[in-house]
Formats: C-alpha cells, structure tokens, sequence
C-alpha cells in the first residue's frame, strides 16, 4: 500500500517556512529500510524565529487574542482541531505506522487518543474562567485575598517518536488551553504527523504564532530551544540522559521544567492468578509498542511456586504474536523505529547472554522478515539483579524475569532500581495490591493489568523518571502561574507607624 508522505516545511507564526539553512532529514521507513520521504531540519536560526512568534502572539492586541482571552474562546479551536484529527484519522494513522512502525491498528487508537485529548483540555480551558479569582481564607477581616491562574508564557514541548502525536498532544493541549503560546519540536525519527498537526491548525485558523512546529535534530534544534532566554518553560519527554542536559541549560536561567524520562518498571505476579490472563497482561505490558515505551514493565517479578508453568504459557503467549508489516491486518509487532535503536537492543540481548542469563524465547530478527529493523520478542531467564538487562532500559520488546519466595522479596526487587515511572501487581487478593501499590516506588501503578492510560488521570514518575504530572487537571498546572492578590478593605490606616498628622 503506496502512501505519500506531504511535502511540508517547518511551521512558524502561523505559516510554512523553509529552515533559514534550507537542510532537510530523510524520513525512513522502518519496515523496508527505505527512504520514503524528508522533513525540514531547523536550526538556531528557525528557533529564534520560533521563540519570536510565540511571543508575538502572547502580546498581540494585549493580549486579547490569546493569552487573557476567555477559556472558551481556547476551547473553540481545541475542539476544532479534535473534529480534524477525527476527521483525518484514516491518513493520520497510516502515516503514523510508515513513519515510525507502530501497528495500524494501534496507531488508530492513537489518533482517537488525540483527539480525545483536545476535547478534554478543550473542557478545561472553559472550566478554568470561573476558577479565577478564587477566594483565599484570611485570618483577618481587614483584607480580602484571591488567585489568579495565568499562562506561563512561551513554552518548548520536546516530544519522542514512539508516539509521535499523541505524546505532542498531550503537551500541545494543555499548554494552548492554559493560554500559552508553543515551539513543539517532536523526534526527528518520526515528525510526520505532527507536522500535519501544523496542517490542520492552518485549516482552523489557529491565530499566528500560537502554536509553532520545528523538526529537526536535537543538538541543532532542541538544545538551542531549551536554552533561549525567551522561552518561560520547557516540557520535555525522552531519555534520562537527555533530560539531564535540559535541566541544566534550564538552570542556567531559572526556568520551570517537567520531565517524563525513563523507566525499569516491574510486574509482580503472585501464584494465586489465572495464569493465561496474567501472562497476556504481562506481554502486553512489555511488548504494547514493541517495548519502546517508558512505562513498559519489562521486569518480571514472579512467584517461584508458579514460574516454570508461568513462563511456558509466557512462551505460548509470545509465538502466537502476529510480527509483520504495520499495515498488515492483525499486526501486533512491528519494527523498531531506527537501525540505531535496532542495533542498540541486539547488542542488549548479546550482553545479556555473555552475562550468563538465557534466551527463554526470541533474540533475534525474525525467520520472515528479512528487511526491515524487527526484533523477536524476548523473554531472558537466569538474570541477576546485577546485570545490565535488568538495571538498564532497553526500550524494546525485551522482558527479563525473577523469581521470588515472599512479598517483601518482591517489593525490594521491584524497588531496585534508579527509576520510578510505572508498576504493576497482578494477584487475586486485593488486600496484598493495597499493601504493594503504597511500598511501590513510582508514580504510577496498575492493579491486575499493565499500561492502561487515560487522559483523565495524572501521568509521571520519580526519582530518574523525572518529575511533574502530564494529562488531567495535573497536566494544565504545568502550564499555569499562580498570582496571589490581597487587597486591604478596611477604612481605618494601618497604624504601624506614628502618623506624622498626629505628632
């Protein structure tokens, strides 16, 4: 199935700009290899543009037209944009799966995500003008003190390529129904479809400069968006590594940021559970986007006294997994989004097996594909809590297993580990899930299922997982400032000093 991919250029002020330096970045697609297309490649001189219209748009007409204009007039272009994405989803959706190799399927149910996700900051940004002005309690009747909620500013969304659209989004809608102004810059490995976003804000006459679209790569685009003097915030999703650089160029002028970074999580299985419903919850939440996913509970923490019945249906489970082409129907696998990313989980199977742990089932391309950068999911056994499969993020289909003999054995395994994104427990008795939801150590938790998300509920982790919440009420916070106003109301002076009238 032949799809074109758009011809597109960067999006700044409302209007497609070819970058200053005119480069532009292959787009290859990661089931054939081939190369398929090209996206334009920003550098400083595209952000400093960015950054400029952004703030254009914060002051245009004083205001008026978006910062200090009601949430509802906000909510109207959200929910214009949610109609569009609904409306294109078929061709959003396909060119999600060639772009980055996610399922169709899946992809479709991204899509929807997204504009579920517009709808419901669309709701918020209404919500939030009868918020303002908030009482505030006093111990004293001689003031009266209220809050005002206020856009941050300009603000850089830094988005991953495993959910393109979905991951902007929930930045991108937010921030614009807070009424900030944006520089979105997604991964140059899948930019495609956010950059169709840029499209469809075009179509609904989103005013100039409110949102602006950048791809590129990270050093010559990202790194001079996290570090301009005019951007009032970063949000950033990605790599511990690369978060840590964002911090510090942040840092350097006292700027806010949130940070979505990445996990270990684990999965604890108890012996009392269906072991046909447990394994397919824990594949999905190691395999859901082929492994490249933050949350994915990809160690597997399980009671030794079902183990060895455990892993065969775990087995069973995996080969019965569709690998294909995205657009094939019932695709379940699909392809890792680069050769690098590709290269960098094989060479984390290798290491593993000099390590001394076993291939319990996968480990390499598998015997159908020859093209394309797929990966056999993988089950590793006989890991130790010391090698690097089971402290370092593979972000692919790989799930290494422990076993364990008590509760607390399994809480300090699945605690052991620099990271806090996500946890599951799946056991039949609920009391033991309240006792392990408060002793895990993560900012979110799956009771009897794994990777579960809704935009309603609050989304983030600790300690290297980062901090702040995304999706929400928590998710429009990051994107608000709090002004405190206390005024004095009462008719007599305030008698602190010695009134010169009186002397």
């Amino acid at each position: 199935m032949s799809i074109p991919i758009p011809h597109r250029q960067l999006f700044i002020d409302g209007d497609w700009k070819v970058p200053v330096l005119k480069n532009r970045i292959p787009i290859i697609n990661p089931s054939t290899q081939h190369i398929i297309g090209d996206i334009p490649a920003a550098t400083k001189e595209d952000v400093d543009l960015a950054v400029a219209a952004a703030k254009a748009a914060l002051s245009r007409n004083k205001g008026a037209d978006w910062a200090s204009a009601s949430g509802s007039v906000r909510a109207r272009y959200l929910r214009a944009i949610a109609a569009k994405i609904t409306e294109k989803k078929p061709e959003l959706a396909k060119l999600e799966a060639i772009d980055c190799g996610k399922p169709l399927d899946e992809a479709a149910w991204d899509i929807d995500d997204v504009a579920g996700c517009f709808e419901f900051y669309a709701d918020l940004a209404e919500k939030l003008d009868a918020q303002q002005k908030a009482h505030v309690s006093l111990p004293m009747d001689t003031f009266k003190s209220y809050v005002l909620k206020e856009p941050i500013g300009v603000v850089a969304l830094i988005t991953p390529w495993n959910y393109p659209l979905l991951m902007a989004t929930w930045k991108v809608a937010p921030a614009l129904a807070a009424g900030c102004a944006a520089i979105l810059k997604p991964s140059e490995l899948a930019s495609v479809t956010c950059l169709e976003l840029a499209e469809i804000c075009k179509e609904v006459g989103l005013p100039p400069g409110v949102l602006n679209i950048l791809t590129g790569l990270g050093p010559e685009a990202g790194a001079p968006l996290a570090a301009h003097p005019d951007v009032d915030k970063i949000a950033f999703t990605g790599s511990s590594a690369t978060g840590s650089k964002i911090m510090t160029a942040a840092a350097q002028l006292i700027k806010p940021v949130s940070l979505e970074l990445g996990g270990k999580s684990p999965i604890i299985v108890f012996e009392d559970v269906d072991l046909d419903k447990a394994a397919e919850w824990t594949i999905f939440g190691c395999f859901w986007t082929n492994g490249q996913i933050c949350s994915a509970t990809s160690r597997l923490i399980v009671h030794e006294s079902i183990a060895t019945e455990f892993l065969n249906r775990i087995v069973k489970w995996v080969k019965n997994i569709k690998i294909s082409d995205p657009l094939e129907e019932g695709c379940r696998l699909d392809p890792i989004v680069s050769e690098g990313q590709y290269e960098k989980i094989l060479k984390f199977i290798s290491n593993a097996k000099s390590e001394g742990a076993t291939i319990l089932t996968g480990g390499s391309r598998p015997e159908h594909l020859k093209k394309g950068f797929f990966v056999e999911p993988t089950v590793i056994t006989d890991v130790t809590t010391s090698m690097q499969i089971w402290r370092e993020e593979v972000f692919g289909p790989v799930l290494c297993v422990k076993t364990f003999s008590t509760e607390e054995e399994a809480i300090d395994l699945a605690n052991d580990t620099v990271y806090g994104l996500g946890s599951a427990v799946i056991s039949n008795d609920l009391e033991r899930c309240e006792r392990i939801t408060k002793a895990f150590k993560a900012g979110i938790v799956w009771i009897n299922c794994s990777q579960p998300c809704f935009t309603q509920a609050p989304w983030g982790g600790i300690k290297r997982s980062g901090f702040g919440r995304e999706l929400g009420e928590w998710g429009l916070d990051n994107y608000l400032s709090v002004k405190q106003v206390t005024q004095y109301i009462s008719d007599e002076p305030w008698g602190w000093y010695q009134s010169p009238s009186r002397l």
